[in-house]
This record gives C-alpha cells, sequence and structure tokens, in this order.
C-alpha cells in the first residue's frame, strides 16, 4: 500500500468518526426537542463529568445528571427550542470533540419567556465502537463589570 493510500483511509476513517459524532449532537438536539431524557443518558460515558449552566457546579457520573435532566424538562411549560448553530468537530482514533452554540427557548412553568445562547464543547470516547461524551461542558459569557450572565448575546 502506498503512502498516499494509508493517508486517505485515515482521512475516510476520520471522516466516518466526524459523521457518527455529528449524529450524537442531532440525536441530542431530537432528545430536548422532545423532552426525551433516554437518548441523552444512552450517550453519557458511566464516569461523565458535567458542567453544566444549571446547578450543581459539578457533576460527577450519569446518575447525577439524570435527575437535573428530567428537573429541566419538566421545568418549561411545552416543547423546549433547541437549536445548535456553529458545530465544529475533530475525532482522531477513538478521541473526538465537538464545539457549538446552541439556542434555548421555550416557556417555563412560571410563565419566564426564555431565549438564550450557550456555549458547549462534548469531549467523546469511542468505547465498545459507540460514542459516548466523558465530558460536556457547557456556559454563558458573563460580564467582568457586574458578574451577571450574558444571556441575551446572539452569535
Amino acid at each position: 500500500m502506498e503512502k498516499g493510500d494509508q493517508m486517505d483511509n485515515v482521512g475516510r476513517e476520520r471522516n466516518g468518526a466526524e459523521e457518527e459524532l455529528r449524529q450524537l449532537v442531532l440525536e441530542r438536539v431530537e432528545a430536548v426537542r422532545t423532552k426525551d431524557p433516554v437518548p441523552l443518558d444512552a450517550r453519557q460515558a458511566e464516569d461523565v463529568v458535567t458542567f453544566e449552566v444549571i446547578p450543581p457546579l459539578v457533576s460527577r457520573g450519569k446518575d447525577m445528571g439524570r435527575g437535573a435532566t428530567r428537573q429541566w424538562f419538566d421545568s418549561y411549560n411545552g416543547p423546549i427550542g433547541y437549536e445548535v448553530r456553529d458545530l465544529e468537530i475533530v475525532a482522531e482514533g477513538d478521541v473526538g470533540f465537538c464545539w457549538f452554540v446552541y439556542h434555548v427557548t421555550g416557556t417555563t412553568v412560571a410563565g419566564t419567556e426564555v431565549s438564550m445562547w450557550v456555549r458547549a464543547t462534548l469531549g467523546c470516547r469511542r468505547i465498545g465502537g459507540r460514542w459516548v461524551i466523558v465530558h460536556d461542558h457547557e456556559s454563558v459569557p458573563f460580564d467582568p463589570e457586574t458578574g451577571e450572565a450574558m444571556i441575551g448575546l446572539a452569535p
């Protein structure tokens, strides 16, 4: 096999991994839109570390995320809008990263209209042939003068 052929095979594998990770993100979008925690849970590693925009500051382990996800879904009256933009994916071997911004919209059970952009990075590993999230980091920018979150920013 020539060197060029090896490079082509690596490129095809990487593109395949990147497409699989793209599908992981699309599954996430659909799960939020339908308020179905099962697909979200299925894509998290048992020992996932999560930094979400809602408390707590750090969650460790898949079990911690289940309750928070259900609580978040239940806090909305009706559907949750969830739009992903600027998705970037890199993968090599069994490690991959996805980063993007997403727009959450909807109405809470308290009647508050939500429309905010969130930054997200997913650190993923392919375990047993399936991509799972080992680190989920979400954040919103803040105003350094006031310390307040700037949830009104948009891409």
